[in-house]
């Protein structure tokens, strides 16, 4: 029964991805939004709702009396670090992506900027209600200054193109599918794991690590296959500042949050690491290219080692 659950939720990703792919474009061609900040806005918060839907639970919980903490900061750390490496290097392997400079460095500073300011917050082994609202501030400031970017008119009419109304539709079902898919797969891929006798350590590290960012995986490989590099591109790179900040911040704001020390010295900086090594590839040759979409897909295999060698010491 598992794995016929695994095939329906792969089927459903697949579907899913399509719906998602023809409503975003149609929106960004109407507007004349480009593809970019409809990644960026629309599809990363879209697919990060698992994300923070777990992160206010986690928040709850502690408000309750339990100690949820390593839940919300594991899965935003964890899930950031297989976007930007997994996803984004698997991505760079299959077509060349590219960004304009000033974009570049507008949100990978963005980026980089939330990163510091989460470890600073962490520093002392607790994030605040304070804290917590400051780096929700932050992430409502880079979406209002990203959306002032933005000039909207009125809906045009292009031949082939759905309307608005269809088209926002097939984005909401779309997503809807998308994130109810994975959450099915990596369930029933976790339960066919341990039907075939894979240790626990394997499961988490692999199927339920990457499975956090299998919304992202499927919509950036439809988008780049339909020739939307910058759809996939601004989705992975919206999900990972929404990742950085958006959960911790939230569960943060309902009970104050513990900050693991271990995430502190290992994953915060390899992730910080990772995060600009990207940034420099898109600078130095204004795209990642096959060979440097290798070495981050590398960075993120080494993670994977480190942490699996490091559970069985």
């Amino acid at each position: 029964m598992d794995i016929v659950l695994l095939v329906l939720g792969l089927a459903g990703l697949w579907f899913g991805t399509e719906v998602t792919i023809k409503g975003a474009v149609s929106i960004a061609r109407r507007y004349g939004v480009s593809e970019f900040v409809i990644g960026v806005v629309v599809l990363s918060i879209g697919s990060d709702l698992p994300e923070l839907s777990i992160a206010i639970d986690a928040g709850l919980k502690n408000l309750a009396g339990g100690n949820y903490s390593d839940v919300v900061v594991g899965s935003a750390l964890g899930s950031s670090l297989g976007q930007i490496g997994f996803v984004l290097g698997l991505v760079g392997l299959l077509s060349y992506l590219t960004l304009p400079l000033g974009v570049v460095y507008r949100h990978g500073s963005t980026l980089l900027g939330s990163l510091a300011l989460v470890a600073l917050f962490g520093f002392d082994g607790t994030v605040t209600f304070t804290e917590g609202a400051a780096l929700l501030l932050v992430y409502g400031i880079y979406l209002v200054a990203l959306l002032n970017e933005v000039n909207v008119g009125s809906a045009i009419e292009q031949a082939g193109e759905l309307r608005v109304r269809r088209a926002l539709l097939y984005l909401a079902v779309g997503l809807a599918i998308v994130v109810g898919s994975a959450e099915l797969t990596v369930s029933s891929a976790v339960e066919v794991a341990r039907m075939l006798g894979l240790s626990e350590s394997l499961v988490a590290v692999l199927l339920i690590g990457l499975g956090s960012s299998l919304p992202e995986l499927s919509i950036s490989i439809a988008a780049v296959s339909k020739g939307h590099h910058r759809l996939s591109v601004g989705n992975l790179i919206g999900s990972n500042v929404f990742d950085t900040l958006v959960p911790i911040g939230a569960a943060a704001v309902i009970a104050p949050l513990s900050f693991d020390e271990g995430m502190l010295r290992f994953e915060t900086p390899y992730l910080f690491f990772v995060t600009a090594v990207t940034m420099f590839f898109f600078v130095h040759k204004r795209g990642i290219q096959r060979w440097e979409a290798a070495v981050i897909l590398a960075l993120y295999c080494a993670y994977v080692l480190i942490k699996l060698a490091g559970s069985f010491v």
